[in-house]
């Protein structure tokens, strides 16, 4: 095991998990994982470029035979691609709160909330004191803690089929012929793909997207909006209530979860994220949105970077 992996494993207590969770089967009403939900973000002149490594395919978890040392990796893999997503989404809060403010819209700010609306699923009028309202409602941040404990449950740690072969840590469904992967246990007439994404950057966009804007998940977003209106991030714990619809197992789902949040002390990177954002100044979040260093994102490195 390199220094590195030791070191960051070290910070956080894991606990070996004999059984990493079941693949979820929404109900294909449920639309979760829109054929054209690619993770793609929209046009904004204040948010920077992507890094390249937001590109970077899923490493080999599979080589690593022990498995606190596999958790660890996919950890410091994953973690640096959520402070990615939710600083870009901060950025577009930002812009949208900025909007709020004004008296005029230009054409190109109101197209730019109508195609918010769309990518959200908010029915109101560009520019009403409403659309603003319930975008702000959906348009936030997913705690860290959350998005690590289900991409692990659903990915098997980054080693499933679909993980592998499609980059899709969160079982994301899509409905287009070839769109993605077959899944191998698909009953006959079933016409569902697991869908495939360009890097698990995209596949965490997605899945943070679709959280925001179904109607399955709004019991997750009022616990969000609760949290916020109390100046915190939601605990990852308190966000997984909202899951009782991402899979058929229901509550057994949403224990499972939440397990997986406390023993492997997820909550650590919920703090860590708190203390990276701090209070979501602008120079801040261009720096983490745009950051050509990923691991300078990991609690350890950062706080390390501090000290010096």
């Amino acid at each position: 095991m390199s220094a590195g992996i030791r070191a960051f494993s070290l910070v956080f207590p894991l606990v070996v998990f004999a059984v990493w969770g079941i693949f979820h089967t929404p109900d294909p009403d449920s639309t979760y994982g829109d054929s054209d939900d690619d993770g793609s973000e929209l046009v904004l002149s204040s948010l920077p470029s992507l890094p390249s490594w937001a590109g970077a395919k899923l490493p080999d978890f599979s080589r690593y035979r022990d498995s606190t040392e596999r958790k660890a990796a996919f950890f410091s893999f994953l973690y640096p691609r959520i402070v990615l997503a939710n600083s870009r989404i901060l950025i577009e809060r930002a812009y949208l709160d900025a909007l709020s403010q004004q008296e005029t819209l230009s054409d190109s700010e109101r197209q730019w909330l109508k195609d918010q609306a769309q990518r959200l699923r908010v029915d109101e009028e560009p520019g009403s004191p409403e659309l603003f309202e319930r975008l702000r409602k959906r348009l936030d941040v997913i705690s860290p803690s959350l998005v690590l404990a289900q991409a692990a449950n659903e990915s098997a740690w980054g080693t499933s089929r679909f993980a592998t072969r499609g980059n899709n840590l969160f079982g994301q469904w899509c409905f287009s012929k070839g769109c993605g992967l077959v899944p191998l246990g698909r009953v006959e007439g079933a016409t569902h793909e697991v869908a495939k994404f360009a890097s698990p950057y995209r596949s965490v966009r997605a899945y943070i997207q679709n959280l925001n804007r179904h109607p399955t998940y709004q019991q997750l977003r009022e616990a969000r909006i609760r949290a916020r209106d109390n100046g915190e991030l939601a605990a990852g714990t308190a966000l997984a209530a909202g899951l009782i619809g991402y899979s058929e197992r229901g509550e057994d789902y949403v224990e499972e979860i939440r397990s997986m949040i406390r023993y492997n002390n997820l909550s650590y990177f919920d703090l860590a994220f708190n203390d990276t954002v701090g209070d979501g100044d602008s120079e801040t979040l261009k720096e983490l949105a745009s950051t050509t260093d990923e691991a300078s994102l990991l609690p350890s490195r950062r706080k390390q970077d501090q000290a010096d």
